[in-house]
């Protein structure tokens, strides 16, 4: 219903149903609108169940789907991808910077970061040791792609600083089943990992007390975290704050640390919560569209102080 055109219920209900709607209504829902809220409930769902899992994984309250470094991967490739040629005074056709070849370049470098990480992650002896690992290497990447920027040409620039506020406005129906596709794969394995994140909740020394191979137990959430956070990364941009903030609020609602309830619920919450989001973020009534990530960042900050002030008062 809401937009920069509001659509009456009725006329929604008739292009659902088939009955009689104007052509407009049928083109605003089933070309812009639904396309949009099925990518946001992908998205939300995918970082919220990819935080839960960083969070037990480390112990950690504030971990979030990007904390290993699989957002500044992506970042990296799209800024190589915009950026990379006019920084040695390049010119690159602008038909080349299309939305796709940003989805792969962003994919391309969330996955080369995650085989880095999975690499080293053999060597590693503990999850803090892995944690810090991914905290420098972001931070690396983080310098590098200031120095694309510093010296990219205005217009790449402006491209890539418009990837990085996230969008869910630019996908077409192939994409979206791709986004689907690697999205509901990371879920699968998500569910396969319930029983060994469940006993990661008493620490990583019971986890191992009960037969968790530690070793293969990070590589599968690191796979799945590459397959959801990567693949909403790719086609959204970097969209942050869900996968902290969620997590805790499935906690606060279902009273349960049971992840065979508090993932569900946690996906469920998250694909909710983005939809509420890009809904707000289209600025209801009006032309202007805020970018997801200011809204994203309203909701999630709020709760992330809670989360650190009961921490450190209760």
């Amino acid at each position: 219903m809401l937009g920069s055109i509001i659509l009456p219920i009725g006329e929604i209900f008739n292009a659902f149903t088939g009955g009689d709607a104007p052509r407009v209504v049928n083109d605003i829902l089933f070309s812009l609108r639904v396309p949009k809220a099925i990518t946001a409930l992908l998205a939300g769902a995918a970082l919220s169940v990819c935080g839960l899992q960083m969070q037990t994984l480390f112990k950690n309250p504030l971990a979030d789907p990007y904390i290993l470094g699989i957002s500044s991967g992506a970042g990296l490739g799209v800024a190589i991808f915009l950026m990379g040629f006019s920084a040695f005074g390049i010119t690159i056709p602008s038909t080349l910077f299309s939305n796709i070849g940003i989805a792969a370049s962003a994919w391309i470098g969330a996955f080369s970061v995650t085989l880095l990480i999975l690499l080293v992650s053999s060597r590693l002896k503990d999850n803090i040791s892995l944690l810090i690992f991914g905290i420098m290497l972001g931070s690396v990447i983080g310098a590098i792609i200031s120095l694309l920027q510093y010296f990219s040409a205005s217009n790449d620039l402006k491209i890539f600083v418009m990837w990085t506020m996230g969008s869910f406005s630019v996908l077409s129906p192939v994409k979206i089943w791709i986004m689907f596709i690697l999205i509901l794969i990371g879920f699968a394995l998500s569910i396969y990992n319930i029983k060994d994140l469940n006993a990661l909740l008493m620490g990583e020394a019971y986890a191992k007390s009960l037969g968790v191979n530690m070793e293969r137990t990070r590589r599968r959430i690191l796979i799945a975290t590459t397959l959801l956070a990567g693949s909403v990364t790719a086609f959204c941009g970097p969209i942050g704050f869900i996968g902290i903030a969620v997590p805790h609020i499935g906690r606060l609602i279902f009273r349960n640390a049971d992840h065979r309830v508090l993932l569900p619920a946690t996906a469920f919450l998250g694909a909710t919560i983005m939809i509420f989001a890009d809904t707000i973020a289209q600025l209801p009534g009006h032309s202007g569209v805020i970018p997801i990530n200011t809204v994203s960042a309203l909701i999630g900050v709020p709760v992330i102080l809670f989360i650190i002030l009961k921490s450190r008062f209760i």
